[in-house]
């Protein structure tokens, strides 16, 4: 009898153990997908059909695809100079077992300690406002099914709520959390293709974007923020176990997002038009029903998961910052880890410009962060023919060898530098600006429609 309950005992910690593993433990190519496709395609869908107002149908299609091209090339880059370094570490026999390598990091090591610097003020600046973003955008949806509360107190009540993603130790435990996340972005996508072409055209709508030089480049520069998620490249890759695998997994993830954000953003704008320019969320425009309310209450709980997406490399900064990041208490790394959420909660409150910031954002800080630094830092570091020639990953096959690598490191800094942070930059910072002006910064209600008051009832004889 008691090697038979002694078998019984194994077998149950077998299960919970695999039951953990599938829930909890990721590192496989398919978990870096979905990390990827997740952490995408966030809010930004809610605020695409607004871009597309900006642009035009066909500029907002073709700066879709050209960003998400152009955000797969760096993605790439950045995973090539992940193994490079690494690849070196190893050879001078350092382990991290218990250390997550960061972006800066990889640019201390393999460009010396300025670029470390600017690599950590950049990434962690963008990744503070990301989740910002993501604290707005709860605040913004949630209100269109709860007007009771205002935005602002939403956000408080949100900020606590995300708050909790300091128990989540790393991007392994994201493995649930990414799939779920996906499934509710594929959701949301479709409910805003299908309810935009069932509600039909509104009475005299129009399609006049392009109309201005400013909005053009505030819708651009929104999309080129769209496909600059990839600030936490480094801390996926580190999380898979085998990141030599990590090269084309963006590219795949950022095709399947083609999927939820093109039909998506063209039908509501072809069902709303101009109406579009002044409601930046999506969900405003459609009428309330159960499908609506439930891709609402979806976009929330994907917004809580890409909040802990975006903080959890500053997490990591902060942990390493005070000396803690490689003990195994997770208790003792969330308490030390709340304070990097108070900042975000205060500025989410000054700034609650729900889709503008998501443009100021993308030209000041993802044009950087992303697409030049990566660009400039590969070209750097295999500047030296030996460099080239003992490099832990050669180029491409779709490339005519280190040249062709070299023109398109070129071009992209190019292109971003002069259109997304040069017009761009001038652009939403020009329109963010117009946005404090109107509604001051600790908006209350950021383009919330003014309550009509009820009438005063009658007095009862």
């Amino acid at each position: 009898m008691v090697p038979q309950k002694q078998d019984e005992i194994r077998g149950e910690e077998r299960s919970v153990l695999s039951f953990k593993t599938l829930v909890w433990h990721g590192g496989s190519v398919y978990d870096a997908w979905f990390s990827c496709a997740s952490n995408q395609v966030a809010q930004v869908l809610l605020t695409l059909p607004y871009s597309f107002s900006q642009l035009g149908m066909l500029s907002g299609v073709i700066f879709q695809v050209f960003y998400g091209v152009l955000g797969s090339w760096t993605a790439y880059l950045i995973s090539v100079l992940y193994i490079e370094y690494r690849t070196r570490k190893e050879k001078e026999n350092v382990s991290f077992n218990n250390h997550v390598i960061q972006w800066f990091e990889v640019l201390g090591g393999l460009l010396g300690s300025h670029w470390k610097a600017v690599g950590l003020a950049f990434n962690c600046t963008f990744l503070l406002f990301g989740t910002v973003i993501q604290l707005v955008a709860c605040a913004s949806n949630i209100y269109y099914i709860n007007d009771r509360l205002d935005k602002r107190t939403w956000t408080y009540i949100f900020g606590a709520c995300c708050a909790t993603t300091v128990f989540i130790p790393s991007y392994h435990n994201y493995r649930i959390w990414s799939f779920l996340g996906l499934g509710m972005t594929t959701y949301t996508a479709w409910y805003l293709t299908i309810a935009s072409l069932v509600h039909g055209q509104v009475e005299r709508v129009t399609h006049s974007g392009p109309k201005k030089l400013e909005l053009y480049f505030t819708g651009a520069t929104n999309i080129l923020y769209t496909f600059g998620g990839h600030a936490i490249t480094v801390e996926i890759i580190h999380a898979m176990w085998k990141p030599q695998k990590f090269k084309y997994i963006y590219l795949s993830a950022t095709l399947y997002v083609f999927t939820l954000t093109i039909p998506s953003a063209a039908a509501v704008y072809w069902a709303f038009g101009d109406q579009l320019l002044t409601h930046a969320n999506a969900f405003s425009l459609l009428p309330r029903t159960g499908f609506r309310d439930a891709a609402v209450i979806l976009m929330l709980i994907h917004q809580f998961i890409t909040f802990g997406f975006a903080c959890t490399p500053l997490y990591f900064v902060w942990e390493k910052a005070i000396g803690i990041h490689e003990t195994k208490s997770i208790c003792l790394r969330a308490l030390a880890r709340l304070p990097v959420v108070i900042p975000v909660w205060f500025l989410a409150i000054i700034f609650p410009f729900f889709g503008p910031i998501n443009s100021a954002v993308g030209a000041l800080l993802v044009s950087f962060t992303v697409y030049i630094i990566p660009s400039l830092a590969h070209m750097l570091t295999y500047m030296k023919a030996s460099a080239r020639q003992n490099a832990a990953e050669k180029p491409p096959f779709f490339l005519p060898g280190w040249t062709g690598m070299y023109m398109m490191d070129i071009f992209v800094v190019a292109w971003v530098f002069v259109v997304g942070f040069g017009f761009g930059g001038w652009a939403s910072m020009t329109n963010f600006i117009k946005q404090v002006d109107t509604f001051g910064l600790f908006a209350k209600c950021y383009q919330c429609n003014p309550k009509t008051r009820r009438p005063p009832r009658p007095p009862h004889h």
